[in-house]
């Protein structure tokens, strides 16, 4: 069975790549997901607050008594000339690429176009295959515009882009007033890939301590209806590869996200709920599912149930939400 499929102009030996989490933060897991079958890896995200901390301290240690002894700055290099590794990270990318044969995707997230992203060339220097950008931003000024959010997301890239040679994709959540038509100024400005969709981590409320509570909640299948939308629209109106993320559990969630065009498919949560070797069975559900439809190639299915190539695409428009409401029929 031919399972390969192309993302952000990699080779990939299947289409199921393993989205950043804790788990690949660790390398023995990194080689145990490449011999379960992962395509690639998607290390966990880098922050750039940690990266400023960690230059503003490298940043105060060397200003240290520069004032009463002015000659000492001539013995520090600049600040900018330090190789900043907040945590290890740096050498976990290149342990990582070294050790599997699978590409593996450093993870950046971030909120501005500042000197962080100079972290980016260091993560390809490390040996990355490619820089999933992670932007995680929520507009809580009430005097931003849309605009103004929508040109930050294009800022970080452009930044980005400017700073490495390797393939960057962005990682964007489902709140802006015209999805479309941001996906495709991404692609225009350069995204070699758009990963639908990240989620928004929302508080709650402990009534008992009147404080303010988080946690990680993972993703469950009924949430892959959104992403399942977008990626069918648009899937062949970008030039971007295309990435399915949130909602993935089953080969079969596997298999939807692929008919609406998705060139692969991520997931987190079903690792951490069930265990790394959970892509095995991701894998091997996806090739019992082509094989059960006398196909032998995954790209005999890819898209064919896009907006761009379904018989009926009103089923991914506004008709379709009027005749499940008009259709509905109490239990």
């Amino acid at each position: 069975m031919d399972l390969s499929t192309r993302y952000l102009g990699l080779e990939l030996r299947n289409p199921l790549v393993a989205g950043a989490g804790p788990l690949n933060a660790d390398l023995d897991n990194i080689r145990r997901l490449e011999d379960f079958g992962a395509g690639a890896v998607v290390l966990p995200s880098i922050f750039e607050e940690q990266i400023e901390r960690e230059q503003q301290l490298i940043e105060d240690l060397v200003s240290i008594g520069t004032d009463s002894f002015p000659e000492a700055l001539t013995y520090f290099p600049a600040q900018s000339a330090y190789g900043v590794d907040p945590g290890g990270y740096i050498d976990l990318v290149r342990r990582a690429a070294e050790a599997v044969d699978i590409p593996v995707i450093g993870s950046l997230n971030g909120v501005t176009d500042h000197g962080w992203v100079d972290y980016a060339r260091q993560i390809e220097a490390a040996g990355a295959s490619a820089v999933e950008l992670n932007v995680y931003f929520i507009p809580s000024d009430l005097d931003l515009s849309g605009d103004a959010v929508e040109q930050r997301y294009l800022d970080i890239l452009n930044a980005v882009k400017a700073a490495v040679r390797i393939p960057v994709s962005v990682k964007i959540g489902p709140y802006f007033s015209a999805i479309g038509n941001m996906a495709q100024r991404l692609d225009q400005a350069g995204a070699d890939g758009l990963v639908l969709f990240n989620r928004f981590y929302q508080p709650d409320i402990d009534l008992a301590q009147l404080t303010l509570i988080s946690g990680l909640d993972l993703s469950q299948p009924t949430e892959m209806r959104l992403p399942l939308l977008w990626l069918g629209v648009l899937a062949g109106r970008v030039k971007a590869s295309l990435a399915a993320s949130t909602g993935v559990d089953s080969a079969d969630d596997v298999v939807k996200y692929l008919l609406v065009g998705a060139d692969v498919v991520m997931t987190t949560s079903a690792l951490l709920r069930h265990g790394i070797g959970h892509i095995k069975a991701l894998r091997d559900g996806l090739d019992r599912w082509l094989a059960a439809r006398g196909t032998d190639s995954l790209a005999s299915i890819r898209g064919r149930m896009s907006h761009r190539t379904i018989a009926d695409p009103a089923a991914f428009e506004r008709a379709n939400y009027i005749k499940v409401l008009q259709g509905y029929r109490r239990p």
